[in-house]
């Protein structure tokens, strides 16, 4: 046997090959996986102004971006693009909704959507303690 390890940008191939292995494991233990990537964009006209980007797979959707250039922050984008997948995975019911932020991001913002903080993870620089949020009966 000779195993290399090597860089791999997420491609076709690697998809498949991601989407099949999680979903021969959980047919295994008799779940359906359905990992399916999602992104949303907000736009004025022709410009990208926002986009929030994630995955939901068993019964949950994890956010793993949610960006709104400077210029239109303040405006209720970030609100309607989280809005966007709440409603788009709650008519597929999933259970809850998952995200994470740093202390110098967005915790407040979530916490008036309704997220609740799970997790705290405390770092040496304030600014990069982690929080784990969750929102769940989308």
């Amino acid at each position: 046997m000779s195993i290399v390890i090597e860089p791999k940008e997420i491609d076709e191939e690697l998809g498949k090959f991601i989407d099949a292995s999680f979903e021969t494991y959980a047919q295994k233990h008799g779940i359906t996986c359905n990992y399916e990537d999602f992104s949303f964009v907000a736009k004025d006209g022709d410009t990208i102004v926002g986009t929030i980007n994630g995955h939901s797979y068993y019964n949950s959707v994890n956010i793993s971006d949610l960006i709104v250039s400077e210029e239109y922050r303040g405006q209720d984008i970030g609100t309607m693009l989280v809005k966007k997948v709440e409603d788009e995975y709650r008519a597929r019911n999933m259970e809850y909704i998952c995200l994470t932020t740093y202390a110098f991001q967005a915790r407040e913002f979530y916490e008036k959507l309704g997220y609740e903080v799970e997790y705290v993870r405390k770092s040496k620089n304030e600014k990069l303690t982690k929080y784990f949020l969750i929102k769940y009966d989308i």
